[in-house]
């Protein structure tokens, strides 16, 4: 790990921590679950909730059963990645407010079923906050995106093996770093950069051996191909729930993704759910 990045964290660490905020497919996984009809005003779009997220696909149903999905906009579109809705604020927001923080006061705890469930095309999955305010990476209560994404080549893909490898060695250093803080601030106060680095080099054999217990993180052969052929968006595999998948109306997500947007990434039309209907 780079030096120069490490000390770079550490900083970052103590300045203070943010919250950040970036045809259907068939499988096995259609043969069960909780089937709803989002209708949009650009067309209907049918997913298909999974019995393995038990907590979301409720939660899911209850929104919509009692209409805090009813006239909410789809307020973050970037094409050839997602689509997302869901935020209770952006029902009557005028053209132009930047909108994403809406919640309904609650969030649910992470139910991952990887690498069963990942994010290929056509995905539903929730929307969360960062890890640096949200470690257990819970899901917020209501808002969610539809995966459009992209195809992806082999090569590409193991690059991206690579990488996620490297987070996995980041995220360990940055988990042990907040555990130090307090030491972290003397030092700093004290002009310390020997005992910094000192602490730094400690921490980055720490967590070297607790990533070093874990099997390297490699694409399965079901992931490598959906992401070489229909697509997806592979890197946020493991870090968001994953909870149904788009079972009919692709085509009217893919008309969703390709409007005008500002620079907020909201559609400059409002494209509205009108309202979810369990079928």
């Amino acid at each position: 790990m780079n030096r120069l990045r490490i000390i770079t964290v550490l900083t970052l660490l103590v300045c203070g921590l943010t919250a950040c905020k970036p045809g259907p497919n068939k499988s096995n996984n259609m043969e069960t679950g909780t089937r709803l009809k989002i209708e949009t005003s650009m067309g209907n779009i049918v997913v298909r909730l999974y019995d393995d997220t038990p907590r979301h696909r409720d939660n899911f149903v209850k929104l919509a059963q009692d209409g805090t999905y009813d006239g909410t906009l789809f307020h973050r579109v970037i094409k050839d990645f997602m689509i997302q809705a869901g935020d209770p604020t952006s029902k009557d927001a005028p053209q132009g407010k930047a909108l994403g923080t809406g919640d309904v006061g609650y969030t649910i705890p992470a139910e991952f079923v990887y690498p069963k469930y990942f994010h290929k095309r056509g995905a539903l999955s929730a929307a969360r906050q960062s890890d640096q305010v949200n470690p257990k990476k819970e899901s917020s209560g209501c808002q969610f995106y539809i995966v459009t994404g992209k195809v992806y080549n082999d090569s590409t893909l193991a690059d991206m093996e690579m990488q996620m490898n490297q987070v996995r060695l980041n995220n360990a250093f940055n988990r042990l770093a907040r555990g130090h803080m307090t030491e972290i601030y003397k030092m700093q106060r004290a002009g310390d950069q020997e005992g910094l680095m000192r602490l730094q080099d400690e921490l980055i054999a720490q967590a070297e051996a607790e990533v070093d217990q874990l099997p390297p993180f490699t694409f399965t052969p079901e992931q490598r191909e959906a992401y070489t052929t229909v697509g997806g968006a592979p890197h946020l595999d493991g870090e968001y729930t994953v909870f149904g998948e788009v079972e009919e109306g692709m085509d009217v997500v893919d008309k969703i993704q390709r409007v005008k947007t500002d620079r907020r990434d909201r559609p400059t039309d409002d494209v509205r759910i009108i309202k979810v209907e369990l079928l």
